[in-house]
């Protein structure tokens, strides 16, 4: 049950996006940024938080919780540190993932061809 919720829901943000990229002028960029903002936003008036807890993986690994994480990484670091948590949390709590993401980048081009595009 727990794979199907997480199917569910992760496609619910999939087929959003798709939408978006079908039904509007939107370039993929701007999409990708609103998908992060709309985390954040949804994660500040507290909804976030319960759609990520009944979805698991199908709430957190899209964009929305990206900003879902770096709203919550604010937050507790607002509350631990003041005013300085502000420019701190969101990078402290997301540390992990962008780490991650440019490691198993930067393999990824040690194995991959270059070549110019035309």
């Amino acid at each position: 049950m727990e794979f199907l919720k997480a199917f569910v829901i992760g496609g619910a943000f999939c087929a959003a996006g798709q939408l978006l990229i079908d039904k509007t002028k939107l370039t993929p960029a701007r999409i990708l940024v609103s998908f992060v903002v709309t985390g954040v936003l949804l994660s500040a008036v507290g909804l976030y938080a319960p759609i990520a807890e009944y979805a698991g993986a199908g709430a957190t690994v899209p964009l929305t919780g990206f900003g879902h994480l770096l709203a919550e990484g604010v937050k507790e670091a607002v509350a631990e540190r003041g005013f300085l948590g502000i420019f701190t949390g969101g990078l402290t709590a997301c540390a992990a993932g962008l780490t991650a993401a440019m490691l198993f980048s930067f393999i990824a081009a040690l194995f991959a061809k270059s070549r110019q595009k035309f």
